[in-house]
């Protein structure tokens, strides 16, 4: 059994979060896979343009807290453009022992609960 890595395991929670924006309607203006690149997303709902900081988070970790000091750099970007700016944390696990890593093509656990405003 192979672990994911960390950029398989960002990539994974950047497809969660991709595919519930499609569901909800945003449009991606664009995408950036690399987890120390922000804004992940950028994306268009309403005429209003949207910057979203996309981040996978381990268990224990709560997927709702973040990193304050970036989220208020990366809003401070975007109020440049009139956007508005969200956090989309994603909590992965194992789901037959949440302590062990996430393996490929193995089930696991997704804590995301939607975007969190800035």
């Amino acid at each position: 059994m192979k672990a994911l890595s960390a950029q398989e395991l960002h990539n994974l929670a950047m497809n969660i979060v991709g595919k519930k924006l499609e569901a909800e309607g945003y449009e991606f203006m664009g995408v950036n896979s690399k987890p120390k690149k922000n804004p992940q997303f950028v994306c268009l709902k309403n005429k209003v343009l949207h910057f979203i900081v996309v981040r996978n988070v381990a268990y224990p970790n709560n997927p709702k807290e973040y990193d304050l000091e970036l989220m208020l750099k990366v809003k401070k970007q975007a109020m440049k453009f009139e956007a508005l700016t969200y956090y989309a944390g994603v909590g992965l696990s194992n789901a037959q022992d949440q302590n062990s890593p996430v393996f490929l093509n193995q089930p696991y656990i997704v804590d995301y609960e939607g975007l969190i405003e800035i």
